[in-house]
């Protein structure tokens, strides 16, 4: 049959459509391959990437210094972090995790899927000294029972005293096996007991009236719900209370044994496929532009000197009178069986 001439145009014409849109699909894809931007993924903790977290200010700080993108993966807690890692060992998608702390370091060596950071430390201004090569601190803190001043006008001033006070005072207090406070409070109660540690817990069992898994639900839902008087938290939680909420009704209690160390940190991976960016990453973190955001948006002290730039709450928050901390290798070692002990004494 014979075609006419306005059916070869017609063909013609979508057949040059066809070739333009494949030329056109080739390009765009050939110029976001040239000119795509490198992604770091950061695995970290959900409050480190809330919206009143320090996530949105450091992405949108770091972003500016490289032509990349800062991806951040919030999982649960600092031990759903290195569970995540250890899970998905080589094949992880993570570049840096950030949120490990000081009782997990030996144990998150121990995978094999670190490697020294080549981060210059110098710049830190700690509580103690470091001189580990593969972590890199951005924040710490002390654990602290902290108090309703309206409640309770005079609070416990040391371990003995809450363990002799009333029944009737009660705390909140959060899991060791699923909580970073929690377990900071084991370690902070055998830093100062020891071998008794067992029976001061049984002890303090009448005055717990609660043990939840995490902190936000100890915190936020119960113990500024007027729920219980003291709750387990940080020294540097009232510090946020007087900058922002402007009220000095929330306190921490120093306590005569002093008070457990926490310092947080990041690390890269072996398996990251973009290490020279995930070094920057790491020294990054030790810049003011980082630094600055960590006390009023985590809550805690910064890992260096920020001078003036440290809210002026800051200054009124309580000084331990000792600063508390297991080694993390005897910590790895011993976390089950004090744990079990825990467990033990709590449930008699």
């Amino acid at each position: 049959m014979p075609t006419s001439r306005a059916s070869v145009q017609r063909r013609t014409s979508s057949l040059s459509r066809v070739l333009l849109t494949v030329t056109a699909g080739f390009f765009a894809l050939s110029a976001s391959t040239v000119f795509a931007k490198d992604t770091l993924t950061v695995y970290t903790y959900e409050s480190f990437t809330s919206e009143w977290g320090p996530g949105p200010v450091v992405k949108e700080a770091f972003e500016k210094t490289c032509d990349c993108e800062l991806n951040f993966v919030a999982l649960d807690s600092s031990t759903g972090i290195l569970s995540r890692v250890q899970l998905e060992g080589e094949s992880t998608r993570a570049d840096v995790v950030l949120g490990l702390d000081t009782n997990l370091m030996a144990l998150a060596e121990d995978t094999g899927l670190l490697e020294p950071s080549g981060v210059d430390t110098s710049a830190l201004s700690l509580p103690i000294e470091w001189n580990s090569d593969v972590f890199v601190p951005f924040d710490y803190g002390y654990f602290a029972f902290v108090y309703d001043t309206e409640q309770l006008p005079e609070p416990p001033t040391s371990f003995d005293a809450l363990i002799d006070a009333p029944d009737d005072l009660k705390i909140i207090i959060q899991d060791p096996r699923t909580s970073t406070p929690g377990l900071g409070l084991l370690l902070w109660m055998k830093s100062v007991y020891g071998d008794a540690a067992a029976e001061k817990w049984e002890a303090l069992q009448p005055k717990i009236l609660t043990v939840t898994k995490g902190w936000s639900e100890a915190y936020f839902s119960l113990f500024l719900a007027g729920e219980a008087p003291m709750v387990l938290s940080y020294s540097t939680s009232p510090g946020y209370h007087m900058a922002i909420d402007e009220t000095e009704q929330y306190q921490a209690a120093a306590f005569d044994e002093g008070h457990y160390l926490q310092v947080e940190v990041a690390a890269l991976l072996k398996s990251s496929k973009n290490k020279e960016l995930g070094r920057k990453f790491l020294s990054f973190m030790l810049t003011p532009e980082f630094q600055t955001a960590i006390p009023l948006t985590n809550v805690m002290y910064p890992a260096t000197d920020i001078g003036d730039e440290l809210p002026e709450a800051f200054t009124r928050l309580i000084e331990p009178a000792n600063t508390l901390l297991i080694d993390s290798a005897t910590v790895r070692d011993q976390r089950k069986a004090w744990i079990d002990e825990w467990l033990e004494a709590t449930t008699r």
